[in-house]
């Protein structure tokens, strides 16, 4: 079992593999995210709402939300997004290199500078997608924050695989 474990992390050939790897990464990574965004958003940066589904799950355990009104909460979500995106990139940048793809396309400098990049226009493309919902649609800050997620996810993976890493 463990011969096997220890190939499954090591094959970097094989596509289906590898597409697991980085779903089992980029699933590490949004926990990283999620923790640092709803913690900021909660606790620093207030962008959350009485109605919101992640503050209807902390009145569970009975706890303050901070009202804020809608423009500080636009503010705030940005501001939240920028701090979790600087925590979750960089460990999927760790994760992908580790596990996922084969490094060595580029310098391992340009390697890092072009996994930032391509991950900044995903997190500019997903936030601002969320900031539309927020700002016209009234989304709860959840929602938006999902909808920027999986618009980055797949902007990711396609320029992690192509672009940057050994695909």
């Amino acid at each position: 079992m463990r011969k096997l474990i220890f190939s499954f992390l090591n094959d970097k050939d094989n596509h289906f593999v590898q597409f697991i790897k980085y779903g089992m990464c980029g699933g590490i990574a949004t926990v990283v995210d999620m923790s640092v965004f709803f913690l900021f958003a909660w606790l620093v940066f207030p962008a959350l709402t009485e109605s919101d589904p992640f503050t209807r799950l902390l009145g569970l355990m009975n706890l303050d939300i901070r009202e804020v009104t809608e423009a500080v909460r636009l503010r705030n979500y940005w501001i939240d997004k920028v701090i979790c995106f600087m925590f979750s990139n960089f460990t999927a940048y760790v994760l992908n290199v580790l596990f996922v793809f084969k490094a060595g396309k580029h310098k391992r400098h340009h390697e890092l500078i072009l996994f930032y990049a391509v991950s900044t226009v995903a997190f500019f493309l997903g936030t601002a997608a969320g900031d539309l919902l927020i700002r016209f649609a009234g989304f709860d800050t959840t929602y938006s924050y999902a909808c920027a997620a999986i618009a980055a996810l797949l902007i990711n993976y396609t320029g992690r695989k192509f672009f940057i890493f050994h695909g």
